[in-house]
């Protein structure tokens, strides 16, 4: 009341104005959180005991309709005290057995969630001092992650799979707990080919993938197969770490790439490449990469676990609203990130860009960020890695799916954090128009013209 009123840098009352001080407004907005939390937590409860009550949702929409959800939550609570349950959970599963953590990651836009929840504080909301730690390739990832370097990395969505059955490696029990995004990758072509955008064309070509073991590598594949092209004896593949992927291309070493961003939007801010096709356009919603850890973390310190998939998942729930996305962009481009200019960061995160061909593209789910590992992804991913002679023999695809993508623990930590998890774990698409049954993957296999099995 004593300020100026006349004086441009004097606050005369909140950000909102709806408090007389800055500081009424910030206690009002901690009372606001901790009521939303509360009522947050509250539906994690309810929703967990409800689905224990009725396994299929059909049944429980057609016991709510006939009710009604006063006499259902009235019926529910005379067998089951909803408000002790409640209580419980609030108190919480324990303290962290251990604290000081280091997370592997990959200097790309897909591990987004791993690498905000550093500096936007989401690990030290849960009671973690998580080092995230910028690694040169996925090798590197998955050798220091088995060696236990690393207590948990950001993956792949296939290298999981690949660990537990012992491709490229020996077998270890590894787990998924959570995708960090879905799309978020492009095929990138060097700018003397922009007269070449029919795939058919493309015999000869050198092309990159981040990984054998990748959505990259088997999205290009499939892409390459459908237009006829064999992806082994056509073209040459080969693995490059995405930070070396633009300076491969200007080099003329590679005719193009399917990559992970940013590295697609850095060829074009270099004006070396254009982005041919976002991979969104071939499998809309499709995986790309994850949280991951060994089963033995998982079972040993199930309370560290609990709360670092908490904290990645909490800022998964910030990084899909897309008024946030510019804030992230900051926070994640610098040198100890990801490296990039924050208007490349930017471009991919907000969906509107340049394509390298003097276009401005607007597509805002561009990149996304879902934390359900839906087992049906595990499942199809298992099809192409047999489909090009990366397994061989019976798969349990079903068995694997389930044992690596942890689809209950994810659903429980999304309800937490107020994003709504699934009712089911698998779920049927189409990728290029070809739909998939994850309940038939072996007719799936035999369909296909272009194959090793």
């Amino acid at each position: 009341m004593f300020q100026d009123p006349f004086d441009p840098k004097a606050r005369l009352g909140c950000s909102c104005g709806e408090h007389a001080s800055q500081h009424d407004h910030d206690i009002a907005e901690r009372q606001k959180l901790a009521a939303d939390e509360e009522a947050r937590d509250s539906r994690v409860v309810d929703a967990a005991i409800v689905r224990a009550l009725f396994p299929q949702d059909a049944t429980r929409r057609a016991f709510l309709q006939a009710v009604g959800a006063g006499t259902a939550l009235a019926a529910i609570n005379e067998f089951f005290p909803l408000a002790a349950a409640r209580e419980a959970f609030a108190q919480g599963t324990g303290k962290p057995e251990k604290t000081d953590l280091k997370v592997g990651f990959i200097p790309i836009t897909c591990a987004t969630p791993i690498i905000m929840a550093h500096p936007m504080g989401f690990y030290s909301k849960h009671g973690l001092n998580v080092e995230v730690i910028k690694t040169a390739g996925w090798a590197v990832v998955r050798d220091k992650t088995l060696n236990k370097e690393y207590d948990a990395a950001h993956m792949l969505s296939p290298m999981p799979l690949a660990i537990s059955l012992g491709a490229g490696s020996n077998p270890i029990p590894y787990t998924m707990p959570a995708v960090e995004n879905i799309n978020g990758q492009a095929i990138t072509l060097a700018m003397k080919h922009k007269d070449k955008r029919d795939p058919k064309s493309w015999k000869g070509f050198k092309f990159a993938v981040p990984f054998d073991y990748s959505m990259h590598n088997y999205l290009l594949r499939y892409y390459l197969a459908e237009h006829g092209v064999d992806p082994d004896k056509d073209v040459q593949i080969r693995a490059v770490p995405p930070p070396e992927m633009v300076a491969n291309l200007r080099a003329e070493n590679l005719d193009g790439f399917l990559a992970p961003d940013p590295v697609n939007q850095r060829a074009v801010y270099d004006g070396v490449g254009f982005i041919h096709i976002l991979s969104k356009e071939i499998w809309d919603g499709h995986p790309c990469c994850a949280f991951a850890a060994s089963k033995e973390f998982v079972t040993t310190m199930p309370n560290t676990y609990r709360a670092l998939l908490k904290g990645i998942i909490d800022a998964t729930a910030f990084a899909t609203k897309p008024e946030n996305r510019k804030q992230i962009a900051e926070a994640i481009a610098p040198a100890n990130y990801l490296n990039q200019p924050v208007t490349v960061v930017e471009q991919v995160l907000t969906g509107t860009f340049a394509d390298g061909l003097g276009k401005v593209q607007k597509v805002p789910d561009r990149i996304d960020f879902a934390p359900f590992p839906w087992e049906s992804f595990a499942v199809w991913i298992l099809t192409q890695m047999k489909r090009w002679g990366q397994i061989t023999g019976e798969i349990d695809y079903a068995g694997v799916a389930k044992e690596v993508f942890l689809a209950t623990d994810a659903a429980k930590l999304m309800a937490e954090v107020g994003l709504t998890p699934p009712t089911a774990t698998t779920k049927s698409f189409s990728v290029m128009g070809k739909a998939f049954d994850p309940a038939k993957p072996e007719e799936y296999i035999s369909s296909f013209a272009i194959k090793r099995v």
